[in-house]
């Protein structure tokens, strides 16, 4: 199966780019989180992939982060959930939001997602919370963008790693930056995560105390969200 792809962007629109893999255009379904954080037509890109496959379709979704896809196939393992529903969400919310509310229960949070109906988002807030946990503890090793190594174009299975290589003159930032802050973000979280059910707290309540601290305070370094998780589970009275 494709899990990465790297080329240079000929064609974007609001839910999909066409990107040129050595001569060979592949049309990519995104969120319109994602496309708005692609770089013009014309400059090089990487997107993590996820190949759809039914009796008659084929279809590429392409995803910023490994996490971000890790999400996509999680939402949809929920009854009702399609590609375009989770592509909505994702959307809306980002794998960084979409762990908060699936960690807290907010169902209203993933209402907000485009054609997300009220029963949806409430059956996607209980079936995915017990497994919210493990998706947020992987968030270290997953934040990586694909657009690191974007410059010479490939197409990598699922699986491989992703080529390293230095970006192409005059490419945009999403073809050779290091991972962003949404990384470095989901990396405190996975790490304060880890600290607190180190100390006995079960992942459940682990997850949504620092679910809670990081949407209160965005961008607290892992021993400050260690700190306002704890507080948060600290006995009260």
């Amino acid at each position: 199966m494709i899990g990465r792809i790297a080329g240079v962007i000929l064609h974007r629109a609001a839910d999909h780019v066409l990107i040129d893999v050595r001569g060979v255009g592949y049309v990519v379904h995104v969120s319109q989180r994602t496309a708005a954080g692609l770089p013009p037509a014309g400059q090089a890109a990487a997107l993590y992939t996820d190949l759809l496959v039914r009796e008659d379709l084929l279809q590429l979704f392409g995803f910023a982060t490994l996490l971000e896809r890790e999400w996509h196939r999680l939402l949809m393992t929920v009854q009702g959930v399609g590609a375009k529903a989770s592509m909505a969400i994702l959307g809306t919310l980002g794998a960084e939001g979409l762990a908060r509310a699936v960690a807290l229960g907010d169902a209203g949070a993933i209402r907000a997602a485009p054609g997300v109906g009220p029963k949806l988002a409430q059956r996607v807030a209980l079936e995915l919370k017990d497994r919210a946990p493990a998706v947020m503890a992987l968030g270290g090793l997953l934040g990586a963008e694909a657009g690191s190594g974007a410059a010479d174009g490939d197409v990598v299975e699922d699986g491989t790693a992703p080529a390293r290589a230095a970006p192409r003159a005059g490419a945009g930032p999403a073809a050779g930056a290091a991972a962003g802050p949404s990384a470095g973000s989901a990396a405190a979280t996975a790490d304060a995560l880890s600290a607190l059910v180190n100390l006995g707290y079960g992942q459940g309540e682990a997850a949504a105390a620092v679910a809670e601290a990081a949407g209160a305070a965005p961008g607290l370094e892992t021993p400050a969200l260690i700190r306002a998780a704890l507080r948060l589970l600290a006995p009260k009275g």
